[in-house]
């Protein structure tokens, strides 16, 4: 009989009924810290930067494949364009699932048998990694030119590769994608043009939602202008800490999940209420969106670049993108273990989470790929570990837990597209001591914008003057800044124009924030008035009306 070391402690942790307190340290240590045959390292450091030239010469092997072999660039990155989910609970399991493979491909056509994925720790080091501006490191590179230098140069090497694809897919490939909204290749293609597929603007062309990206407008910021100060908060470390402090896969309470809303199928858009987890509505969403330059779309309505869209996996700098938020669950699960805490969801979530089949993948060969969730939830999958990064060192649940009161919830009122909440003075001196313990979360829900070129990036304003309708970074009534990533075509997650949805978002309110500040004589059995907001992020509209309800959480 042969017991894996994630089967052992899941033995282990059913015989001792799951409690911390009867697990070890040093057995704690052992469990979450296995040892790995291949390990992903900070791009910032000296082995990331050398995994860095094994990767330009597989990107490079990759684009000189032709659009007919599984293994070129470009078709590489349309398994995403067609498969990938975001806004649900899959989000992290499909993309381990994804990169994993990505980075074996890479290890076999760049002739190191040693490479792993950089990850771009972005908490740590926020600016894009210069090295990430070298040759084929980069989409606005010269190699890639010759496929992406105009749309129709794209579509006569690309599509027609595509279709042959398409016209090969299996029965269960057909289905999955029929759920996503793509009944043929030419319905997936108008993802590629910007043309949407359904709802009042069917068959109209939203430049902004364009997939395509040319080579020149491939990447937003440029070596000059690499830093990443426009989407600070999102990246922080108090959103970060915020999203690996939660003790659930996955909850219904957003406040306490790890992964987005529950859904039927990874390809299925949510129904009736959404939300998105901390870490994916924030960092993962605000990145990509900034990288494709989704940065004033009052002044610059698009087209944007490959990462704000859904050929993203176009910009190399994806893969350490993605690498991160792997690494970030794998710091999560790690806490999880110490603790003695689940890091599977529970129950009879637990069935339907890892039956579900994950059909369009390809192997380091060029092969399908058919697998289910199961496979891909421990990185056991492709036997990789993380060298340490932003999260490592952060205390686990049972630790945080000790010290902690149960939550409160103190809802609010919404009155013409303002909701004010009443929280206790006691809360937020809390919150302010700056106790690992103590934070306070606004939780906001709002409509996602339907029309063509309707903004995706939204701040959260509390207390703001009546006419602020923008705020920046460092603006003393911001609470942060949510994102939806790509466009609301096809079942493409929250958003899906057959399925109106109201979405979720959890922002940790800063401790500089001017109105927790400002007590005007309060004694600690008062309570502080909070009035929230939520208005697009580049001031495209002057009333907010997008907020349908909002709430302060204790945690």
């Amino acid at each position: 009989m042969t017991l894996t070391r994630r089967g052992f402690f899941r033995t282990t942790a059913g015989v001792l009924g799951g409690s911390a307190l009867a697990l070890s340290p040093g057995l704690q240590r052992v469990l979450a810290a296995p040892q790995a045959r291949y390990r992903r390292y900070d791009v910032a450091s000296p082995q990331g930067q050398r995994m860095l030239v094994s990767y330009a010469r597989g990107i490079q092997a990759m684009l000189n494949k032709p659009a007919s072999d599984p293994l070129n660039w470009f078709r590489n990155a349309f398994v995403h364009f067609l498969d990938c989910p975001h806004g649900n609970w899959w989000f992290y399991v499909w993309h381990r699932g994804y990169i994993g493979h990505f980075e074996r491909t890479i290890r076999r056509l760049s002739g190191d048998p040693e490479f792993t994925l950089p990850f771009w720790d972005w908490t740590t080091h926020p600016e894009v990694p210069v090295s990430l501006f070298n040759g084929v490191l980069k989409p606005t590179d010269e190699a890639f030119a010759p496929y992406t230098s105009n749309l129709f140069v794209f579509t006569d090497f690309i599509k027609p590769a595509l279709q042959a694809y398409w016209n090969g897919l299996s029965n269960a490939q057909r289905k999955q994608l029929d759920t996503r909204g793509f009944h043929s290749l030419d319905e997936a293609w108008n993802g590629v043009l910007g043309i949407n597929n359904e709802g009042d603007d069917k068959g109209k062309v939203s430049v902004g939602d364009m997939a395509f990206a040319i080579t020149c407008g491939a990447r937003y910021p440029t070596l000059a202008n690499r830093g990443l100060s426009p989407i600070g908060t999102t990246i922080a470390p108090p959103t970060v800490s915020a999203g690996l402090a939660v003790t659930a896969y996955y909850d219904a309470d957003l406040t306490n999940s790890f992964t987005s809303v529950k859904t039927a199928s990874h390809e299925a858009a949510p129904q009736g209420k959404a939300f998105f987890s901390i870490l994916e509505g924030q960092p993962h969403n605000t990145l990509h969106n900034y990288m494709g330059g989704i940065v004033d779309t009052k002044t610059n309505p698009g087209p944007f670049g490959n990462m704000s869209n859904n050929l993203s996996p176009v910009d190399p700098i994806f893969f350490l993108h993605h690498a991160n938020m792997d690494r970030l669950w794998t710091v999560w699960t790690q806490r999880q273990r110490a603790a003695g805490l689940p890091v599977e969801p529970t129950g009879a979530d637990r069935d339907l989470f890892m039956a579900e089949p994950l059909l369009f993948f390809v192997d380091a060969e060029g092969k399908s790929v058919s697998a289910t969730a199961a496979e891909y939830f421990s990185t056991e999958a492709f036997n990789y570990d993380y060298a340490p990064g932003f999260g490592s060192d952060q205390p686990s649940p049972s630790q945080r837990l000790t010290a902690q009161a149960p939550a409160q919830v103190f809802q609010g009122v919404l009155n013409n597209g303002r909701v004010k909440v009443q929280v206790p003075i006691r809360q937020i001196d809390s919150h302010l001591k700056g106790a690992s313990a103590s934070n306070l979360l606004v939780v906001v829900t709002i409509q996602r914008p339907m029309g063509l070129g309707a903004s995706r990036s939204f701040n959260v304003l509390v207390n703001a003057p009546a006419d602020l309708t923008t705020a920046g970074q460092d603006s003393p009534y911001l609470a942060g800044t949510v994102s939806f990533f790509g466009p609301p075509m096809g079942g493409h997650g929250s958003g899906h124009p057959s399925t109106p949805t109201s979405t979720s978002f959890a922002v940790v309110l800063p401790r500089t924030l001017k109105a927790l500040n400002q007590r005007q004589g309060l004694g600690q059995n008062d309570s502080l008035p909070l009035e929230i907001r939520v208005v697009p992020s580049d001031g495209s509209q002057a009333e907010p009306t997008l907020l349908q309800g909002a709430a302060i959480h204790s945690r």
